[in-house]
């Protein structure tokens, strides 16, 4: 069921207009429903709507190399879900779909400038207004920076010539404004300034409840993040010290205790995500059906992470700490009919009856957009474009005893060892080979395959793939290390039967299709 957010008129002033219904409404009333912000409390409430509510983690789960089809015998999809994992442009709507992210992102960015318009009429005479502002500039970066890693191209040295998408920075005031999408030079020049503003600013003092907001470890996580994918890795470094401190190690996630605890979905779901978990930065919810695709459920079944992607590529294959059994937390395998799941209990499926009697209403899901663990990771890559293999391998080495049992000390050379003896994945004829490791094609500059950094990328990359499974990142590491990938269709055993489909490293559909309503509203299209 279509959740529409109570700001949506809000979202429909903000980007031209995408449909001419319900603008003349906004004119009438503010996206807080015409509350004056003239107070710290109004400011700090207004800022709870500039977090996102549409989640975009299952559309990057589905449209990256975290899923294999399980044939048209099962019946467990809808044309949405077929759409997304086809990588077509989008027809049809759902909670989940690029249409929603993007009306929730905007939504959420309207809040932020209204935040920050009051905050400029009040000034910053308070600790606490200037927290609010840079909690309202990260959360004006952050939406408009997962907005660019959906809908444009990764950030390379052709940005200047590649399509961004408009930064929108004032409240709008007038009807149907029109817009460009600029570049995405731009666009990261933008979100850069306004991180750059915000976190001398940044502080947790206001905040009831830290983790659902930009608290300053959840900012540093973004900065580290961010400045990550912007190619800028001294500053990528910079801001994950100051995310972990001086112990990363007693920051990760503690998947020891975890695995002492009662072995229940739920149980160790609400664990996951628990905001006393120094791994958990930043928290958000959303109506979103995450618990149940990646839980061990047949709904929604027949795109599905398998026992041959985790047998083959990341979780029950064999890697440079041993095989499955030294996870703390081994993944769950589901098998049946129509049933083929190996997943990591992470995101918790909640359910909000609107009918009890009629037993309808909406999903939700609570997840973690930053960790620590994916902060350390992202350091890890950092440390290895720059060529500190020790570094590097330090970190790598403190991930994988945390997340496994192993006491093996990672070094660049028994890295690049292990990872130069492994095939490359896709290498037989039909293009259906799994392996650990993928031909990287990023276009920024690294040493050719086989080489101590080939190796070591391939070891973070594997190690980050499997931390975050089923929340969506990997699909930007699949965009930016131009990772290719083919559809495969599974027969009755679970085995590849043939190639659907082929994402090479230069299809334009890398870029999702911005949303239908938004093209016929004149923003240009993605190329196709």
């Amino acid at each position: 069921m279509k959740k529409y957010n109570k700001l949506y008129n809000a979202f429909m002033l903000t980007l031209s207009a995408l449909t001419l219904a319900g603008c003349n409404d906004f004119l009438d009333t503010m996206p807080d429903n015409r509350a004056q912000l003239d107070s710290e409390e109004k400011i700090q409430s207004i800022l709870t709507s500039a977090y996102i509510d549409h989640e975009p983690v299952l559309v990057a789960e589905l449209v990256s190399d975290n899923m294999d089809d399980y044939g048209a015998n099962n019946p467990n999809t809808n044309r949405w879900f077929d759409e997304t994992f086809a990588w077509k442009d989008e027809t049809e709507d759902a909670n989940e779909s690029l249409n929603s992210f993007w009306e929730s992102a905007f939504v959420a960015i309207a809040s932020a400038n209204e935040a920050l318009q009051a905050i400029e009429e009040m000034g910053t005479a308070t600790n606490s207004l200037k927290e609010c502002k840079a909690e309202a500039l990260l959360c004006r970066a952050y939406n408009h920076f997962m907005l660019g890693c959906m809908f444009c191209k990764p950030y390379t040295a052709t940005a200047s010539n590649d399509l961004g998408l408009p930064y929108i920075e004032h409240p709008e005031t007038e009807l149907n404004p029109q817009y460009e999408r600029g570049t995405l030079a731009e666009l990261y020049s933008k979100i850069d300034r306004d991180i750059q503003e915000a976190l001398p600013l940044i502080g947790d003092s206001h905040y009831k409840v830290p983790k659902y907001h930009f608290n300053t470890k959840a900012a540093y996580a973004f900065a580290c993040r961010f400045y990550l994918y912007y190619e800028k890795w001294e500053e990528a470094i910079k801001y994950a010290n100051l995310c972990l401190g001086s112990q990363p190690k007693t920051m990760l996630r503690d998947w020891k205790g975890m695995a002492n605890m009662t072995q229940q979905a739920d149980a160790i779901t609400n664990e996951y995500v628990n905001a006393n978990s120094n791994a958990n930065l930043l928290m958000l919810t959303g109506y979103s059906t995450l618990g149940i695709v990646f839980g061990p459920y047949r709904n929604y079944s027949r795109y599905s992470h398998g026992q041959y992607l985790a047998l083959n590529e990341d979780m029950r294959a064999t890697n440079i700490w041993g095989g499955a059994l030294s996870f703390y937390m081994t993944p769950k395998v589901y098998t049946g009919t129509n049933m083929d799941k190996t997943i990591f209990w992470k995101m918790p499926y909640m359910f909000e009856y609107t009918d009890p009697v009629a037993g309808i209403g909406y999903n939700h899901t609570v997840y973690p957009a930053f960790t620590t663990d994916e902060c350390l990771l992202n350091r890890a890559e950092a440390y290895i474009l720059l060529k500190q293999y020790d570094e590097a391998a330090a970190d790598l080495t403190t991930w994988m005893q945390n997340i496994t049992k192993s006491t093996k000390t990672l070094t660049p050379a028994n890295i690049a060892q292990f990872y130069d003896a492994q095939e490359y994945s896709y290498s037989d004829a039909e293009g259906l080979q799994s392996t650990l490791k993928k031909h990287l094609n990023p276009a920024f500059q690294i040493e050719e395959e086989g080489s101590t950094q080939e190796n070591m990328l391939q070891c973070m990359l594997g190690f980050r793939r499997i931390e975050t499974m089923h929340a969506g990142l990997r699909w930007f590491d699949v965009k930016r290390y131009g990772i290719e990938i083919p559809r495969r269709v599974m027969n009755a055993a679970g085995a590849p039967q043939y190639k659907s489909d082929f994402l090479s490293k230069d299809d334009k559909r890398r870029a999702l299709q911005i949303p239908l309503k938004v093209r016929e509203a004149g923003l240009e299209a993605n190329p196709r």
